[in-house]
């Protein structure tokens, strides 16, 4: 009976592994019913590592190359063995292999929008989303932390929980890069490199070296959008506040058009404070306009040009005090500039 057994095991010559393209980290070579040959070829090819585990407890570790197993090869699995010579029968062994290539364009993305703190605007919310890369590079803490006895584990089984390591860190990396919040989404780079550097040890913990992290976007919640296209448009026209004014007002010009076609409010005037200073305005406006249509000729004219100084319509004049309430609303201009702003406006209209 003894015979039969022996006539049915198979022996092992060469050991290797040909990877399938499938994105998988570790696979144990299948050894049920075969031992291996004293001499045997052990082939490791680049990219590749392959590991020995007896009983459990891990042994050798090859890299790259073509491996003749023997008790000088073999030192840690010869010593569990307790072989003092070299050993002529055929042994068993777990042999695991892992792939040490990178593992390229894995996603990382905020399903939810995260909450995270700022110096500035306090708790905010915020949704990104980017891509990374990572190399397995210790077998043996990637065996005794992940992989385990497993057949086979793959990207797909870890990305979820690198992925959570992502998210847990990302206000950790907003912290240490010191990028003001309106600026994370002008500034991708360094907030990638700042997610990099806290990532990384998290990684190494599991045996795994990160290769490279990227920013694709960032989504700032909508009030924060609009005080962060402000800023875009004074660095546009180079800080001038009376360059911005122009293109605010020509911007406002059509929705106040709309607003007054429509029978509102002028636009939220009255909302910002401004309605009976504007509605004023108007009316001597066009008083001085009648009185000149009365009048005919040339004093019509030299009327008209008293009551509107060249170059100022009333029209922009509205819409910029429509924004000057709007800058004062969001906190961006005080009281007193505001009114300051307000009464020379005013002025040029009487």
């Amino acid at each position: 009976m003894a015979l039969m057994d022996f006539i049915k095991k198979q022996f092992i010559d060469i050991i290797q592994w040909t990877e399938s393209g499938d994105g998988t980290l570790a696979w144990r070579f299948p050894m049920q019913d075969m031992e291996i040959q004293n001499g045997a070829a052990l082939v490791v090819r680049e990219s590749q590592l392959a590991m020995f585990v007896n009983e459990g407890q891990i042994a050798d570790v090859f890299g790259p190359g073509t491996h003749k197993l023997t008790t000088q090869t073999l030192p840690i699995l010869t010593y569990l063995k307790n072989w003092d010579k070299l050993f002529e029968s055929p042994f068993k062994s777990d042999v695991y292999f892992f792939s040490t290539r990178q593992q390229v364009d894995q996603k990382w993305g905020t399903p939810q929008p995260i909450s995270i703190r700022d110096k500035e605007f306090g708790a905010v919310r915020l949704r990104a989303f980017g891509n990374y890369a990572y190399r397995l590079v210790d077998p043996k803490k990637f065996q005794t932390e992940i992989s385990g006895t497993r057949e086979a584990y793959t990207v797909a089984d870890l990305d979820g929980q690198l992925r959570a390591v992502i998210m847990q860190n990302i206000s950790v990396a907003i912290a240490q890069s010191n990028i003001p919040f309106l600026d994370l989404a002008a500034n991708q780079l360094m907030f990638a490199q700042a997610l990099s550097a806290a990532t990384a040890p998290a990684l190494e913990a599991y045996g795994l070296k990160l290769e490279a992290m990227t920013v694709q976007s960032i989504s700032l919640p909508d009030e924060l959008q609009k005080i962060l296209d402000q800023k875009i448009g004074m660095g546009m026209v180079g800080g001038d506040m009376g360059k911005l004014m122009q293109y605010q007002t020509a911007q406002a010009i059509p929705k106040m058009a709309e607003g007054v076609a429509a029978g509102g409010d002028g636009g939220g005037l009255a909302g910002a404070g401004l309605g009976m200073g504007a509605g004023v305005a108007m009316g001597q406006i066009l008083a001085q306009n009648m009185q000149s249509a009365l009048q005919g000729g040339a004093a019509a004219g030299a009327g008209a040009a008293a009551a509107a100084p060249a170059g100022v319509k009333p029209e922009d004049v509205m819409a910029t005090l429509e924004k000057l309430g709007e800058l004062k609303a969001k906190g961006i201009l005080t009281d007193d500039e505001f009114n300051t702003k307000k009464a020379e406006l005013l002025k040029k209209l009487v």
